[in-house]
This record gives structure tokens, C-alpha cells and sequence, in this order.
């Protein structure tokens, strides 16, 4: 069985290269601007190798049970889909997506035609399996999966939120995708520390979860978030915050524009100032030629202090790499 993985489609060539690093030379090819197929290794071993960190590029997975020019007609699609169940489910998450302009809502809609009239309720996410269909301008890919496997409970791994007037900057969207993907808890009533903060839209994340938040940038907050008695903004940079600071924290964040490295050695400075077992997040900036090298050799400086949890390019990571640790 042929599994299909879905990248950034700039990240392809990458994507294949950490693919063939970990398993060998096994048969990959490219069926849309941002899906592949590969053949040998499992789901399961390819969902490992991407949750641990060791295959950075991927970002959602299914194995795939079908290829066609037009989806069959409902009651073999559903014959087709069931088949690959251990057992008849109450209920199934289908997830659509194209090349194409548009969302591929009419895939879904036939899918779910198809499952209703046998009696399996429908969903678009929060099921232990789900139904992926891809439209490329070749071919229609049909996947069948469960959610533990997937990487994603989003079509593709491409996560969609809301743009609220409540929000501070883009940058926002990383952390939630992170928190939501990783599925990471943060201590109630804890104390975080957010490096580079300017204008403040993680430091707006980590209050909507509970977080006190010291807020470390030269530059300006968004008026809004100086209001909250629970946000301490340090106009200082991030290197004489801590020759300064006598506080533990359970949290540290780190969106800066920096190099991997550079990035990665702030982090080491910032774990002296973190709990043991805290939680660190962190943007690897991908830029240059070689940017899998450059994520990896940010990872072997992270390591020094840390466990790496999860290291994985998020839908709206663009070229970087969401990092995720805990302190030793």
C-alpha cells in the first residue's frame, strides 16, 4: 500500500530528501503541487519518524486506497472506503482538498452522500478515522487513515483559522497551530516568557491559555495587551532580560528573525531561566540553500539542554520550522 504525504510545495524536494534519508531509496513521486507518494515503508513508521522531529517536511498523511479520473459512483465509493475499516464506524471525518481554485467542497459532498446513505455520520475533523480526498489536475487521490496517523486533523495539514479583530499579527496562527497539532497543555495560572515579542501576538496566545506573560522586545505592544494586568512588557532585549531576571518559568517562546543558530543559542540562554520539565517553543527560520541542514543543526544546539518533542514546518510556518521542547 502507497502512502501519500502533503508539504509545502516548495518543500518537496526536502520532504523527499528526509523521507529517503530515514527509509532508503524507496519509489517517490510527485502527484500534485504539494502531494507525493511513497511506496515501502508504513503509515505508522512514517508517522513516528515525523512526530519525533526526524522528518521535518511533512505535514499530513494518509494511506491511499484509490486512484481515478472521477470519483465512483456513492455506493462503491462507500463499499471502497468501508473496506479499509477493522470494523463499521458510527461516524467518519472527511477532508478535501485541490490544486485547484477552491476548497474542494464538491468531493466532500459526494463522500459524504455516499457514508450517509449506509448509515456513517459525517464530520470534517475529531474522528479516529478519517477520509482524505485530493483533486490534482491529473488524477483524484483517496486516502483512509486514522487521525493518529495523519499528523493533522486538517485537509492536507493545511490548518485554517479565523482572522478576528481581537487579533494582534499573523504570527498568532504559528503558536495556535503548534498548540492545536501537538495537542500541548500549558500549566494553569504558569509563568511564560515570550522572546521577541513585538507587537504581541504570541504573547496573546499564551494569555487565552492561562499564561502571566513577560513580553521581551525593544519594540512596541499592542496597545490592547499593555491594558492586561497579567502582561509585563521588558522594552530590553532578550540577553539583558536575563543577566537580569531572578524569575522561573514554566513556558518560553521564541519567534525571532534570527538565524537557526542564533535562534537556538537564545534558547540555551533561556533554559537556565526554565523549570525542569518546561515547555519551550520555538521558530527555526529556514532561508538559505540548505534549509533541512540549517533546521538540523539548530536542533543539535536545542539538544544540549533540551528533549525535542516535535519538529515539524506547520501550514503557516512559510520557511521555518516549529520546534517544541522540554527542558531537562
Amino acid at each position: 500500500m502507497s502512502v501519500l504525504f502533503s508539504v509545502a510545495a516548495d518543500s518537496y524536494d526536502w520532504a523527499v530528501r528526509e523521507i529517503r534519508g530515514e527509509f532508503g531509496k524507496v519509489p517517490i513521486q510527485r502527484v500534485g503541487a504539494d502531494i507525493g507518494r511513497v511506496s515501502g515503508p508504513a503509515v505508522q513508521e512514517l508517522a513516528e519518524a515525523c512526530d519525533s522531529g526526524r522528518i521535518m517536511f511533512v505535514r499530513h498523511l494518509t494511506n491511499e486506497i484509490g486512484s481515478f479520473d472521477e470519483l465512483p459512483p456513492g455506493y462503491e465509493l462507500a463499499e471502497l472506503i468501508l473496506g479499509e475499516l477493522p470494523e463499521y464506524p458510527k461516524a467518519l471525518a472527511v477532508q478535501a482538498w485541490t490544486d485547484r481554485a477552491g476548497t474542494g467542497g464538491s468531493y466532500f459532498h459526494r463522500i459524504e452522500e455516499a457514508l450517509t446513505e449506509r448509515g456513517v455520520g459525517v464530520t470534517r475533523s475529531g474522528q479516529k478515522w478519517v477520509v482524505s480526498c485530493f483533486e490534482s489536475p491529473r488524477t483524484i487521490l483517496l486516502g483512509v487513515n486514522r487521525l493518529a496517523d495523519s499528523l493533522s486533523d486538517w485537509p492536507g495539514g493545511r490548518m485554517r483559522l479565523a482572522r478576528g479583530e481581537e487579533r494582534v499579527s499573523r504570527s498568532e496562527f504559528k503558536l495556535e497551530e503548534a498548540i492545536a497539532t501537538f495537542g500541548l497543555e500549558l500549566p494553569p495560572g504558569g509563568k511564560a516568557v515570550d522572546l521577541g515579542a513585538s507587537p504581541g501576538g504570541w504573547t496573546r496566545i499564551l494569555r487565552e491559555h492561562g499564561q502571566e506573560v513577560w513580553s521581551v522586545d525593544p519594540g512596541y505592544l499592542d496597545v490592547r495587551l499593555l491594558r492586561d494586568r497579567g502582561i509585563h512588557h521588558a522594552e530590553t532585549t532578550a540577553g539583558r532580560f536575563f543577566a537580569e531576571n531572578r524569575i522561573r518559568f514554566d513556558v518560553v517562546v521564541n519567534d525571532m528573525r534570527m538565524d537557526q543558530i542564533l535562534s537556538a543559542r537564545m534558547m540555551i540562554d533561556a533554559a537556565a531561566h526554565l523549570r525542569r520539565g518546561g515547555l519551550a517553543v520555538v521558530t527555526l527560520k529556514g532561508g538559505g540553500k540548505n534549509p533541512l541542514d540549517g533546521a538540523r543543526r539548530g536542533l543539535d544546539v536545542l539538544r544540549a539542554e533540551y528533549d525535542v518533542l516535535h519538529a515539524r514546518q506547520l501550514h503557516h510556518n512559510r520557511n521555518e520550522i516549529t520546534v517544541v521542547a522540554k527542558r531537562r
